[in-house]
Formats: C-alpha cells, sequence, structure tokens
C-alpha cells in the first residue's frame, strides 16, 4: 500500500526571529574583608566595570548591609547597569565561592529556573539586581567562604537580545538529494567493487566499506577481530537471490525496494511473501530500519491468508510488536475461524506450537473486553467470536497436551 506524501510549498523568502541571551561572567575578589566590617550600611565596594552582550556591568558588595533597618546583620549583593541605556532585559547569577574545595558554592541563579515575569528588566543606569540579605554576617564569617580575610564572588549575566535570520531570497533553488541513487548507481555500475557474493546460481558485487557502514554483521565479517579484510568471494547460503539482491538495494539506498521490479511478480501474495523473507534477512544481518519498513509493509497487508505465517516469522525471529499486532488481529471475532482453517495455520501449529497457549490467551482477553460491563452473563471464547466451537476446543486441547 503506497502512501502520497504532499511536499509543502517552497517559500519564495523565508526570515526567523531568535530570541537567545548573550552571556559573560567577572570574578570579583575581596581582599581584607574584616577591614571592610564597620563602613555602615548603604557603604559599598564595588568591582571593576565588566562588559557583556554589549553593555557595562558593576558588582556591588555591601558589608554592612544595604539598609538601615538590618543593623549591619547581613551583607548585600547586587549587579548594576553601569552603561547609559535603558529597559536592558537580563538573565543573571550571583555566587559566592566556596574556597574549602568541597563545591558548596551559594548560588542565587536566573538561568535553571523560570521567572514569574520573565528575565528582569533594568530601567536606567545605576538600576540593581541582587539581594539585601544575600547572608547573615556572623554566618559568613564562620564559613568556607572566607578564607584568608578573602571573599570570591562570581556574577553572570545573560543579556537577553532578538535578532533576525533573513528574509533570504532564494536565487537558487535547492534540488533533492540524489545520495541514494548515486549509491545505488555505483552498485549497479560494479565500479570499485571489491567483494562477490555467490547466491544459488546468480553473483553480486559489491563494496566492504558499504556493507560495513551501514552492516554490523558485515563489519565485523571484513574489519572486526576474527574477520577477514582479504576475502574476495563468500556464499550465501538459506537466502533466495531475489531476496539478498533487495537487501543490497536497501543497504545503498536506505529505501525499502521496488519487489515487484526484482521478483517480476504482480501477486499480492508473492510480494508479501517476499517481504517476510526479507524481514528475517535484515534480522540476520542487524539491519534495523529495513526490519522496522518491513514490519510496517507487513502489518499494513495483514489478512486471514497470511497472518499465521506472518506470526510464525515474528515468533521464530522474536519480532515482538509484529507477534502481538498479528495475535490481535487472529483473536479478533471476525478473524479467528477464517484463520484456523487457512493452511498457515496448519504450518503455525507445527512450526510454532506454543503459540497456541498465547493465542488462546490473546482470544479469552478480547472476549473480556467485549464482555465488560455484563457481569450477568458468561459467554465463551467461541459464542464471542462467533465461529465453529470445535476449533476452539481443537485449541484449547492442543495447549494443554502440549
Amino acid at each position: 500500500m503506497t502512501t502520497a506524501v504532499v511536499e509543502p510549498p517552497i517559500p519564495d523568502s523565508i526570515s526567523t526571529s531568535v530570541i537567545e541571551t548573550v552571556n559573560g561572567s567577572h570574578q570579583f575578589t575581596i581582599k581584607g574583608f574584616s577591614l571592610a566590617k564597620g563602613m555602615s550600611p548603604g557603604k559599598y565596594i564595588q568591582s571593576d566595570v565588566f562588559s557583556v552582550g554589549g553593555y557595562d556591568w558593576s558588582i556591588y558588595f555591601y558589608p554592612d548591609g544595604k539598609n538601615q533597618e538590618d543593623n549591619a546583620m547581613y551583607v548585600s549583593l547586587f549587579i548594576a547597569l553601569a552603561s547609559d541605556s535603558s529597559d536592558i532585559r537580563a538573565l543573571f547569577e550571583l555566587t559566592l565561592m566556596d574556597q574549602s574545595g568541597k563545591g558548596k558554592h551559594k548560588v542565587h541563579s536566573h538561568f535553571d529556573r523560570a521567572l514569574e515575569g520573565g528575565p528582569y528588566t533594568l530601567k536606567y543606569k545605576g538600576s540593581m539586581w541582587g539581594y539585601k540579605r544575600f547572608f547573615r554576617r556572623t554566618a559568613l564569617e564562620t564559613s568556607d567562604y572566607l578564607k584568608d580575610d578573602c571573599l570570591v564572588v562570581n556574577c553572570t549575566v545573560g543579556v537577553v537580545r532578538a535578532r533576525l535570520e533573513g528574509p533570504k531570497q532564494y536565487g537558487i533553488m535547492l534540488s533533492p538529494s540524489h545520495m541514494g541513487q548515486g549509491l545505488k548507481d555505483l552498485l549497479d555500475s560494479e565500479v570499485g567493487c571489491d567483494i562477490t557474493f555467490q547466491v544459488g546460481d546468480e553473483t553480486f558485487k559489491a563494496h566492504k566499506l558499504i556493507l560495513a557502514a551501514r552492516s554490523p554483521v558485515f563489519r565485523a565479517q571484513f574489519y572486526g577481530p576474527i574477520g577477514n579484510n582479504n576475502v574476495d568471494r563468500i556464499v550465501i547460503e538459506d537466502i533466495e537471490p531475489s531476496i539478498f539482491k533487495a537487501m543490497l538495494s536497501f543497504i545503498y539506498t536506505d529505501v525499502l525496494p521496488d519487489v515487484h521490479e526484482i521478483t517480476g511478480s504482480t501477486s499480492a501474495s508473492s510480494f508479501t511473501n517476499m517481504i517476510q523473507h526479507l524481514l528475517a534477512t535484515a534480522d540476520l544481518y542487524d539491519l534495523g530500519r529495513l526490519m522496522t519498513l518491513c514490519e510496517v509493509f507487513l502489518c499494513e497487508e495483514l489478512n486471514v491468508d497470511n497472518v499465521a505465517t506472518t506470526l510464525a516469522l515474528a515468533e521464530q525471529h522474536q519480532f515482538l510488536q509484529l507477534k502481538a499486532f498479528c495475535l490481535k488481529f487472529v483473536a479478533s471475532p471476525t478473524n479467528l475461524g477464517a484463520v484456523m482453517k487457512s493452511e498457515g495455520f496448519k504450518h503455525l501449529k507445527q512450526s510454532c506450537p506454543s503459540l497456541l497457549s498465547e493465542l488462546l490467551n490473546t482470544v479469552v482477553a478480547v472476549d473480556k473486553s467485549s464482555t465488560r460491563g455484563q457481569s450477568n452473563k458468561k459467554r465463551s471464547a467461541s459464542s464471542v467470536l462467533g465461529c465453529d466451537t470445535t476449533h476452539v476446543r481443537q485449541l484449547r486441547r492442543r495447549t494443554q497436551n502440549r
């Protein structure tokens, strides 16, 4: 089943507004902290001016606090706009450095938490952001933040700026990628091929590096610790030539190949059968994307004639999602009877008898789901599914006698 993909129209021009922060830091060291005691509230020690985001900034440290009412019980710490500018939006981080080496810094930061009103706005030169009660003075004097009568403060400023990318006029149209087709042409032309595969009566040439780049199995075979990079011919058994050809096509193009073209058949059943074999081969060579593409196709094309063989394949190769999808399909009230009469179901009973128990459990689960809310009615799985009761009895008997 093919799904049409509608490409969005290519615009004549584009533009993008990017809102971001321009970050910068400044470290301010205060030596002789004890001598600053008694400066009185409102008196400060100022750092040198530093620039971030095109604006000047300065750190203000108040040894006896910024306010009279705190009675010098706290030290205050602020960052101030030093440029003659207005309405500057920014994020801030003020850090009192732990000098013991334990890394337990005292950090007040906007960067790791959302602000209720967004970034802080500094209205004019001299506007400040910080903490009047940054740290209790008595605690600071006996802490690891003070060493050799020295304090270290680190300040980070993130200035919010919006920049416009574009508008960009498209003078040259960008063509779609043709990498896959280019690699496929390389495979078809056999230019530079250094490995030949004998698959049945047919031979296929390929490139070791491309195979190794796409498949961990080929990588180990050619370049692994016990691999052989000098090998130039490999005989492949138990894989049909058409399946191997389809796998090579995917390896070079990353696209599920046109199996109709490879097989020359238009039969839906033969197409599904080939996808089943291709899925098994993809598992053998650890081609994850190919496995997924095959599983998706088999789910989309599932019917009463092919579900049993698909379920057997999923069980043997442990494709758990595909297996679960198949079990639910078989257990559907409209499908169970027809599936159990199919040739594929006979093969399933012989190749994977353990699946009968799981199938019965799925049937029971479907039964319970369909009878939910009708607590006074007890119905058998066979009556719910609308199939001949002998089928269900046979299924249960085979499960019990395994």
